[in-house]
């Protein structure tokens, strides 16, 4: 079990929106943030995710000024 921060998991939702250009769900940035934190400790394992966006609010993104 990994633990996340919520500045990891906005972190997360960035690299997200910036990398794929998708606009995830912060469900689905928790697991994405808790990958980018531990690339180590998965280093040759096969790690499957499921991304969602049904849950997101665009006009309140964290990012956004």
């Amino acid at each position: 079990i990994f633990t996340v921060t919520e500045a990891e998991i906005i972190a997360a939702t960035r690299v997200a929106w910036e990398h794929l250009k998708m606009i995830i769900e912060p469900s689905s940035a928790v697991v994405v943030a808790a990958l980018l934190q531990r690339p180590a400790q998965l280093q040759g394992k096969k790690v499957g995710v499921i991304l969602s966006g049904g849950n997101v609010d665009l006009d309140t993104l964290p990012w956004q000024q």
